[in-house]
């Protein structure tokens, strides 16, 4: 599975748990096409930003003006927790692919301003992940 691929079945997943509360195990068997098998990427990122969901909701929520979490669509919010994640924990990815990934994420399934949403929420994190970046260098 690559990693475009994994990104979109991590929100889905991440979606379904958001909704419904189902467990992300049974989530993933639901959302998987009967040829996938989930990798280890897939399930990192999905465990990751589960377990680090209050963290990353805190993250967007400083960026987020007039905004709060819960207001923001449900595609969208787990298109910009699954990308923060990335952004914060998976430190192979570069940070503009994650922020790319996730405005394709939005363009193709959320709604017809999820795009740019999403790029101007993501690009406030991106310039603070790479602040601390400098600083820690």
């Amino acid at each position: 599975m690559n990693r475009r691929l994994a990104r979109l079945r991590a929100v889905q997943v991440l979606y379904q748990v958001d909704l419904t509360g189902v467990e992300w195990q049974r989530a993933l068997e639901n959302t998987l096409e009967e040829d996938e098998t989930a990798d280890e990427f897939l399930t990192t990122v999905i465990e990751g930003t589960l377990e680090e969901k209050e963290g990353i909701d805190a993250q967007l929520t400083e960026h987020l003006d007039n905004w709060t979490i819960t207001r923001v669509g449900n595609i969208d919010r787990n298109i910009l927790r699954e990308s923060v994640y990335e952004m914060l924990f998976v430190e192979d990815i570069p940070l503009h692919v994650s922020v790319n990934e996730a405005i394709e994420l939005g363009k193709a399934f959320g709604g017809k301003e999820s795009g740019s949403f999403i790029n101007g929420v993501l690009s406030n994190v991106l310039k603070e992940c790479e602040l601390k970046k400098e600083e820690e260098s």
